[in-house]
């Protein structure tokens, strides 16, 4: 079985909501892990994420995508486009600075894509914060579904705070740092435990 699916049995069995969500969503489903060459696509996806509902984003994202022609979405193909090509996409002023700064980076070997699978979760972090626009949200979305790392905990996103009050019937989402505190029991698994927060409203997610 799946690291994701035996994690969310293991959680079943330790937390009764826990339990009813596994029953309702089933076992954590995740994408295959990318290959490392189209780690700068992933992120520059999670950068056109950013702040949108998900059916918004993924309008977006298509669009933007699609400039490419079908190629790859590599830095060089993104440098290689005029600001306003990503902007007549749909990606605001800030995001396409953001795309195209991580490309400068990328191909400057100033971040090092390559490397991320070798670093601890902290690391990662520290490494694609330096990209202008990628703040720790981002990076944790490609720690969660690009480097399937099983303990991420975004408590810092709208969609889990608001799931996680929903599933375990707070009345109102807790805020980052109530949040912060209420998923040490989930541990080492809080990957997982975001997840099913996600599926609790119905939030299309950059790894969905």
């Amino acid at each position: 079985m799946a690291p994701h699916a035996e994690a969310s049995l293991e959680l079943a069995r330790r937390n009764r909501v826990m339990a009813e969500l596994v029953e309702l969503h089933g076992p954590m489903r995740i994408r295959s892990r990318p290959p490392v060459d189209r780690r700068f696509e992933t992120i520059a996806r999670s950068i056109a994420f950013q702040q949108l509902a998900g059916k918004a984003a993924s309008t977006i994202w298509g669009r933007t995508r699609a400039l490419v022609d079908g190629a790859d979405f590599t830095p060089e193909a993104v440098l290689a486009l005029d600001e306003e090509a990503l902007r007549g996409a749909g990606l605001s002023r800030a995001k396409t600075a953001a795309i195209r700064d991580l490309a400068d980076k990328a191909l400057s070997g100033q971040v090092r894509l390559d490397r991320l699978g070798r670093m601890g979760d902290d690391e990662v972090i520290a490494e694609l914060v330096q990209v202008r626009g990628v703040g720790t949200w981002t990076a944790q979305m490609f720690l969660m579904f690009d480097l399937h790392r099983l303990d991420v905990w975004p408590t810092g996103d709208l969609g889990v705070r608001a799931g996680y009050g929903r599933a375990f019937a707070l009345g109102a989402p807790p805020t980052d740092k109530e949040l912060a505190l209420l998923g040490d029991e989930f541990k080492p698994y809080r990957s997982v435990v975001a997840w099913y927060c996600w599926r609790a409203v119905d939030t299309v997610t950059t790894g969905d």
